[in-house]
């Protein structure tokens, strides 16, 4: 694999993911339902990198003459958990469906907006400017300032968030490129089609004898724990409050060219991987917010021991953990991939790589 086919096939990845959507059907809330018969849902097709509250427009006509009397509060659930405007939609599906349902059943309130739960919501423009805060704290994670975020023209805000809108790729790219946000050189790639071990061994290859590169990348980390002893995540209890979901904002720090999506893991949920020592320090993470001490793991590998990273995972997980489920973009990803690939082929437009993580716990752990 050359390295003019690894940049094709990474750009081949971001087709894919601003491509991605997910087939929604949106239920109005029985309590504000004033006619006979009941509106049948809307069926929407919905951008994976898209907010639900963009959706409003759409689904309104709907549900407009089977509403109250009253102003529009508009706020979506799901299996009565009320869902997070500001986290992409994709994100909340790969996070509370363990098992893909399509379509996705969530039911949308245009009454009695649950302010004890759920942040204010203006519509559009409180999604562009959770948006645009969220890329200047990327920024400020990548580069050590957020200027070429605070310095840029209306027009070029403008037809940034229009891109992201409208998912229009090129778009976005051409206006993104001025704000020199490169995470990591990533001159390698995986076809996301290919299972060939030759493959992989390409990536691996050249790995070993490519300069070494850093990249600090702006990570969300989203930790789904799960209690009752199941075998099939496909039975995993309801999610009924946010309590029950782990929030993880923290940068990581890369060295070298074999440090994997393992790697990463593994510094940003220590608590579940047993006490190794290391002199070997290559890895740090720093948390951003508040104060968490960094962790230090080695991330110096073989060739031949990074290609086998996926099965070291649960080797060496504490005893009372085990990882069920990473998912990326609706991808479930193998481990062993090169963590500057999934950072720039697989980050949502604000520049921040959302990842969901199911744990199986035999008891509560605090992080």
């Amino acid at each position: 694999m050359t390295i003019g086919d690894c940049k094709a096939a990474g750009n081949e990845a971001q087709q894919y993911v601003w491509a991605g959507a997910i087939p929604l059907q949106i239920h109005l809330h029985d309590s504000e339902v004033t006619t006979l018969p009941p509106p049948t849902p809307a069926l929407i097709l919905a951008s994976r990198l898209g907010y639900l509250p963009l959706l409003v427009p759409q689904i309104k006509p709907f549900f407009s003459s089977s509403l109250p009397p009253g102003v529009d509060t508009v706020w979506f659930d799901y299996k009565g958990l009320p869902l997070k405007w500001y986290i992409p939609t994709g994100v909340l599906f790969d996070l509370l469906c363990a098992e893909p349902e399509r379509p996705w059943n969530i039911t949308v309130h245009f009454r009695g907006y649950p302010g004890n739960l759920l942040i204010p919501c203006e519509g559009e423009e409180s999604v562009k400017w959770s948006f645009i805060n969220a890329l200047k704290e990327a920024a400020y994670i990548i580069n050590g300032n957020c200027k070429n975020i605070m310095n840029m023209s209306q027009s070029d805000q403008s037809e940034l968030w229009l891109s992201v809108l409208n998912g229009q790729m090129e778009v976005y790219r051409g206006v993104s490129s001025k704000l020199k946000l490169d995470v990591a050189g990533d001159d390698f790639s995986l076809k996301l089609n290919s299972s060939s071990s030759k493959a992989l061994q390409g990536i691996i290859d050249y790995n070993a004898t490519a300069p070494t590169r850093t990249g600090r990348i702006p990570v969300r980390l989203y930790l789904r724990s799960i209690i009752e002893d199941i075998d099939d995540l496909e039975d995993s209890p309801i999610v009924d409050s946010w309590d029950k979901i782990a929030y993880i904002n923290h940068p990581v720090e890369i060295y070298g060219n074999c440090f994997t999506l393992h790697d990463a893991i593994k510094a940003l949920l220590p608590e579940f991987f047993a006490e190794k020592t290391s002199t070997d320090a290559n890895l740090r993470v720093e948390e951003v917010g508040e104060e968490r001490g960094s962790e230090e793991t080695s991330s110096s590998r073989s060739p031949e021991e990074t290609a086998e990273a996926s099965n070291e995972l649960t080797g060496s997980l504490s005893d009372n953990a085990e990882i069920k489920l990473v998912r990326i973009q609706g991808i479930e990803p193998k481990l062993e991939i090169p963590f500057a690939w999934i950072a720039s082929n697989l980050i949502h437009p604000e520049h921040y790589l959302h990842i969901c993580v199911y744990v199986k716990i035999r008891e509560p752990i605090n992080i």
